[in-house]
Order: structure tokens, then C-alpha cells, then sequence
């Protein structure tokens, strides 16, 4: 191959889920537009094909998973919008609970262009590197951790046909079938470098005309990241095996730079910040908010992923509110300090809360993110999540949910599991990942507790979401004119219950394609 520009094809495969499904959001990728634009910097030619993108409100069963369904395109179409000339595909694999069906799609592609490199990467290959080859062998390289810089790397190697020795981040089957992975996981430490996400014409219009965003929802609501990483080691969570516990921040400068840019050639109404933790510093977020307010940005924000309360006090919690923030997301994750303790969720239940309400003086529309079932947990800890969720809900916070542990790879408790016996990974499991905290009729959903099953769960579930929102709507009426105005008049979702209702009521309207029972 000659050192010239190769044709480069980006995938993000159909949203995977059961019929039942409620929270399957469909979101813009913004990996895939980084990616791309990194490797247009890098001289490449890329083309981004997005299964949820392209084929929003499209539901169609899944034949081989029977009880499971698809959002999106379709395998041929997905097929179908691949350039011929296509030298490298790059595909996204992020969720384990859509692995059996990304592998499915690899498989197809493979057929079709058998003489082009496959690149897998994204938050499941990280985590499953060895499994995901072996399992998949169509793949011929994977890229673990962050991608951008290790992926154009490997698009180097393969222009100037040499191998992949000694490009850090990338693992792969040798020809006697040993694994093999070069370097560590690689942090790419000049982040105000990586170009911004590259996004093709009318790929966001088709999110906005359709309402879908991350959580809440405006008119035209842009994806936006103003760090990467995250400095803490939740033994839940798979961010240290993903990205370490390297966080960094970007210049507030060049954020701002950016979103001038979108208000200029988008017109967009907000930004949704889809960062791991938005705020930890309190320098950085006073910095952020006051320049917001110096060059009269006008735009509303939000932070749907969820963030830390230690910086949130009285003069963030005001300037987050001045500065147009309409949507904040805490992750508590327990009410139980044994919990906390045993998950390292290093927060401070009290001083937690006191930020919650301050925040609810200032007038922010909150959610706050729990979680029941870990393995270790007794009754007595999820009575007390339980608690403390009726608490915050009482207490005026607009959205309080509660999910069932999830036993993902790449976290410190999966690994633990996995070497106990407790978890064996193959498609029952993937798919199960997949529908435990969006299909809220499954009676028995797959749980890691012993001391609780899994219907028991359930319906602990099932009843405090349902409490939740009853003592919401009946504490505050004029949150029920609120939800009935956006969910069939507005443009715009307070919450995400009330963006997931409208979704359901426009494709009525629409007359669009339904989830197939």
C-alpha cells in the first residue's frame, strides 16, 4: 500500500434492546465525529456511517435473539452506505449489552470487504480485548482505551503497510493465535490539540427534527466535552479501565472558542456536556461561567451524565443557574455509608445533601442517580438508598432514579465476580446488560446479589419509580402543567421522563414505525 490518504469508514451499529424497552435513548455519536476529525487532520478520508442516526424511530426484531429488538438501520442498509473503496473500518463498540449483534455485524461486513482492516474500539473492547478477538476473529486490530491518537496511528501503520508493533493502545491475535497488546492504555495529555468533533452535513438535524438528545431536551441541543477522564476509582464503574485516572481539563478559552463556533453555524439552543464528571474543580467551573456571562453567551446547559457535588456550593450552584444551566444530574449512587464505602464512592452523604438543596434554592432542575443490588449489599442498605431517595424526592428533586447494579465489564467488582464464578460471559449475559436498567416490565432481571433475588429487586424498583414521580407530581402540581405542555406542545423536555413520554406521543403522531411486540 503507498503512503497515500485511505478510505476510512466509521460504524456505530442499531441501539439493542427488548421489545419493552422505555430508556433507550437515541443520542448523536460524538466518538465517531472525533475520530473522524482526527483522522482528516491526519490526512485520512472518513466517512461516518451511524446505524441510530440514520435511522431514528426504525424498529425491527431481532430474528436470532428472539424477545430483542433493533433501533436504526438495518444490517443491508448499514451494508448498503459502506464506500465500496472502503480500505478501513473502523467500528464502535461501546456497550457490552450489544456485543452479540455488533459481532453479528462485523461478521457481514467482513463478507463484504474481505480485503479491508477491521478496527474495533470503544468502552467494551477496552474492557473485553482478548474475548471480543476470539470471539469475533473478522477483527483484526483492536484499540483499547482513548481512541483518536492510537487509531490514526494504526491507519499510519497500515498506509505504509508495516505492523502494528510498538503502537501503543492497540492488542491483536499474533498468527499462531497468542494475544498479543502493545503499551498500556495511552492518554492523549494535549486535549486543546484534538480538533473538533467532525460532523457531517445534516447528521445533527436529524436528532433535532426528530427531539432526540442525551437527557433533557431543547430545540437544537449540541454534544460537547470540556474534559476527559475521571480522577476517581468507583469499584463500579469501568472509567480507570478505560481512560485510567487521568482527568484534564480544557482551556476554558478554546471551549468557549468552540461554542461561539456552534451558536454561529448551528443556532443551537443548549449544550449538553457528555464528560464522565463535568465538574471537580471549582476554579476551572467559577472560570467557565463567568466568561460565559463576560462575552453574553446565551445558551441553556446541561450535565446529563452526572457530577460530583464537592464543588457545587452556594457560588458555583448561583453561577450554574445565572449562566443558564437547565438540567443537573448528582450521582449519589447509595444512601448507605457501608455502601459508599465499599464501592470507594468517596463522598459525604451530608454534605452531599447540602449541596442538593442549595441547588434546589437556586432553582436548577435536578436528577440524582442511585443504584440497589450490589453484591455485597444487605436489605437493610437498599431500604436505606430507598430512604434517601424518598428523601431527596420529598425534598423538591425533580427526577430520582433508581437502577439495579449492573455487573460491567471493566469494573473492579466485574473482575471480581468473574474469578468467583458469579458472572460467565457469553450472549445470555450481554443481552440481559442490555435490558437491565431500560426494560422495567422484566420481573426477574439479572442481579449479582445473593441475599436478594431478582423479582424482589424489581419490584423494589418498580415501586420507588413509581413513588418517586407520585410524590413529585402531587407535592409540586404545577409540575404536571409542566410535563403535560412539553410532552404535546413543546419543543423542549424538562426531564428525561418527560422527553422519553414525548417520544412516545410524536412517533404516535408521526404515525412511525413501533416497537415490535
Amino acid at each position: 500500500m503507498n503512503d497515500t490518504a485511505l478510505n476510512v469508514t466509521l460504524i456505530r451499529g442499531p441501539i439493542v434492546a427488548t421489545a419493552n424497552s422505555f430508556n433507550s435513548a437515541a443520542t448523536p455519536c460524538i466518538a465517531l465525529a472525533y475520530l473522524s476529525a482526527f483522522a482528516k487532520k491526519n490526512g485520512h478520508k472518513a466517512t461516518i456511517v451511524d446505524a441510530i442516526g440514520e435511522g431514528l424511530e426504525t424498529f425491527w426484531p431481532l430474528e436470532d435473539y428472539p424477545g430483542y429488538q433493533c433501533q436504526g438501520l438495518t444490517f443491508d442498509e448499514i451494508l448498503a452506505r459502506i464506500p465500496r473503496d472502503t480500505e478501513v473500518v473502523g467500528i464502535s463498540a461501546m456497550f457490552s449489552g450489544e456485543w452479540p449483534v455488533v459481532r453479528d455485524l462485523i461478521g457481514l461486513i467482513r463478507q463484504r470487504l474481505p480485503e479491508a482492516t477491521i478496527v474495533a474500539g470503544g468502552e467494551h473492547i477496552t474492557a473485553l480485548t482478548e474475548y471480543s478477538l476470539r470471539d469475533c476473529p473478522d477483527i483484526d486490530v483492536c484499540v483499547r482505551g482513548e481512541g483518536e491518537r492510537t487509531f490514526c496511528d494504526l491507519l499510519d501503520a497500515i498506509r505504509k503497510d508495516e505492523d502494528f508493533t510498538g503502537i501503543d493502545g492497540a492488542a491483536q491475535l499474533d498468527s499462531k493465535g497468542h494475544y498479543i497488546e502493545h503499551g498500556g492504555l495511552p492518554r492523549i495529555r494535549e486535549v486543546d490539540s484534538i480538533p473538533w468533533p467532525d460532523w457531517p452535513d445534516g447528521y445533527l438535524d436529524r436528532f433535532w427534527d426528530m427531539g432526540k438528545s442525551y437527557g433533557v431536551a431543547t430545540e437544537r441541543d449540541m454534544p460537547i466535552m470540556a474534559s476527559r477522564g475521571c480522577p476517581y476509582r468507583c469499584t463500579f464503574c469501568s472509567n480507570p479501565s478505560m481512560w485510567t485516572t487521568r482527568y484534564i481539563l480544557r482551556d476554558v478559552d478554546e471551549l468557549i472558542t468552540e461554542i461561539k463556533h456552534y451558536i454561529e453555524h448551528y443556532n443551537i439552543t443548549a449544550l449538553q456536556f457528555y464528560d464522565l464528571t463535568a465538574i471537580t474543580k471549582k476554579r476551572w467551573t467559577v472560570e467557565f461561567c463567568t466568561k460565559l456571562i463576560e462575552q453574553g453567551i446565551n445558551v441553556k446547559w446541561s450535565l446529563p451524565s452526572g457530577t460530583r457535588s464537592e464543588a457545587l456550593d452556594h457560588e458555583t450552584l448561583a453561577l450554574l443557574r445565572e449562566t443558564g444551566c437547565n438540567y443537573l444530574v448528582y450521582a449519589p449512587e447509595s444512601g448507605s455509608e457501608d455502601t459508599l464505602k465499599l464501592i470507594n464512592k468517596r463522598i459525604d452523604l451530608k454534605e452531599f445533601t447540602e449541596s442538593v438543596m442549595e441547588a434546589k434554592r437556586q432553582k436548577l432542575t435536578l436528577r440524582t442517580n442511585l443504584i440497589i443490588g450490589f453484591p455485597h449489599e444487605r436489605r437493610r442498605d437498599m431500604f436505606k438508598t430507598i430512604r434517601y431517595g424518598l428523601y431527596l424526592a420529598m425534598r423538591g428533586v425533580d427526577e430520582v432514579s433508581i437502577n439495579i447494579f449492573s455487573p460491567y465489564p471493566g469494573t473492579e467488582i466485574f473482575r471480581e465476580l468473574l474469578d468467583n464464578g458469579a458472572v460467565t460471559i457469553n450472549d445470555e449475559y450481554f443481552l440481559a446488560l442490555t435490558s437491565l436498567n431500560s426494560d422495567y416490565t422484566d420481573a426477574k432481571p439479572m442481579t449479582a446479589n445473593a441475599k436478594v433475588g431478582a423479582r424482589e429487586l424489581a419490584i423494589y424498583r418498580i415501586v420507588f419509580m413509581l413513588t418517586n414521580y407520585v410524590i413529585g407530581y402531587l407535592t409540586r402540581p404545577a409540575r404536571v402543567v409542566r410535563t403535560i405542555r412539553n410532552v404535546f406542545r413543546n419543543d423542549s423536555a424538562a426531564t428525561v421522563l418527560e422527553h422519553r413520554l414525548r417520544d412516545v406521543v410524536q412517533r404516535r403522531l408521526r404515525g412511525g414505525s413501533l416497537p415490535t411486540d
